[in-house]
Formats: structure tokens, C-alpha cells, sequence
């Protein structure tokens, strides 16, 4: 219905302006004037569309900057933690092994005398001595000092049917082997080798086959 009214006042107007001889050119046509009026409000539209679209994509890159600043302070922190983990370790240990070995400066200081100790009672073991209980006296005597020290961690570095290692030994001379398998290996002890906590302190003085 609505159509068929507009159609009509067109008509209308159209036979106005043939009998009043207006000229065409002249006459304002309606739906243009609605699509100017349409123009500017698309271009809002859009406009509106794009100024999004831009705070968007501002967002998204804000958004990444920050995840990019995270994960570079998780690393960071996992770093430092990790070094102090390992640095706190490193001192626990070291802390044991001066607990460990606080007594080493004494203990190879009594060394010489274990030696001296031993060397004696050997050579009464040779020899016959008047008064028995000055031996088994000297012998106990011993004993209780050679344990005391070993529950300290001080333990003799073997040389027995070994063969010749650096890090336990140290060669004072060498003898021709006659046999081929006797090469590198320990003929004599010269002077016995101590470790404490398995640290050697004093290495065993050796006579080695070559």
C-alpha cells in the first residue's frame, strides 16, 4: 500500500512539473538524497570496524610482549635457582669434608710415630726380651691407637701383590723384572701409605718391578 502511495504523489509531482514546463534537471530526486545520507553512515560503519580491529591487534601484540617477558623471567629465575641449588651443595660438601678431615693435620704428624711404634715391635718380635709384659704392653698400646685413628677414617693403603699406581703410590727405585708379568708391579714396601676418608694423605713409598 505504501508503495502504490509513493508511486502516486511521483505521478503527481510528474504532472506538476509537465504543467508548470519545470525543468528535470531541476528536480530532486528522493532516493539519491537517501543514499547520500546512507554514505556517511557506512563509512562510520567501517570506520568504527577498522578502529577495532586496530585496538585488537594492539592487544594480541601487548598480549605477546607480555608472554614473551614471562617466560624470559621463568628462565631466569630457573637459572638462579639452579646455580644456587648447586652452590648450596658444593658448600654442604665442603662443610662435611672439613669436618671430615679437621683432624688431618694431627694425624699425619702422629704418622711418623705409628711408624716408629710398629718398626719396634717388630724388632722385639726378633729379639728376646727379659721383661714379656713391656712387649704386650707396647703391642696394646699400639693397637688402641691404631683403632682410634681408623674409626677417625684413617685406613693403610695396601701394597701387598699390588700393582704400582700413582695415585697411591710413589716409587723410590726400581729393580729389572725377570718375568714379564712382574713388570709394573710392587717388590717392597719402604714406608706405608695412609688415607683418610679416602683422601690420600701420605703415599706408600715403594720399591716397583721394571
Amino acid at each position: 500500500m505504501e508503495d502504490n502511495t509513493k508511486k502516486n504523489e511521483d505521478q503527481e509531482i510528474n504532472k506538476d512539473i509537465d504543467s508548470n514546463n519545470i525543468p528535470s534537471d531541476s528536480i530532486i530526486d528522493n532516493n539519491a538524497i537517501d543514499d547520500e545520507e546512507e554514505k556517511p553512515k557506512r563509512s562510520g560503519m567501517f570506520g568504527k570496524k577498522d578502529k577495532k580491529t586496530q585496538q585488537i591487534e594492539e592487544l594480541k601484540l601487548a598480549n605477546d610482549k607480555l608472554l614473551s617477558e614471562k617466560a624470559e623471567i621463568q628462565d631466569k629465575f630457573l637459572r638462579l635457582y639452579s646455580e644456587f641449588d648447586n652452590y648450596r651443595k658444593r658448600t654442604q660438601k665442603e662443610k662435611l669434608d672439613i669436618i671430615k678431615n679437621a683432624s688431618e693435620s694431627i694425624i699425619l704428624q702422629l704418622l711418623p710415630t705409628i711408624d716408629d711404634m710398629e718398626r719396634a715391635i717388630m724388632f722385639n718380635d726378633k729379639t728376646e726380651v727379659s721383661d714379656v709384659s713391656v712387649k704386650e704392653g707396647l703391642v696394646l698400646i699400639f693397637q688402641k691407637l691404631k683403632n682410634m685413628l681408623k674409626q677417625k677414617g684413617l685406613e693403610e693403603i695396601k701394597t701387598k701383590d699390588e700393582t704400582f699406581n700413582t695415585d697411591f703410590h710413589e716409587a723410590i727405585t726400581t729393580v729389572p723384572a725377570e718375568k714379564e708379568e712382574d713388570k709394573g708391579k710392587i717388590l717392597e714396601e719402604i714406608q706405608k701409605g695412609y688415607k683418610l676418608n679416602d683422601k690420600v694423605i701420605s703415599f706408600s713409598k715403594v720399591v716397583i718391578y721394571q
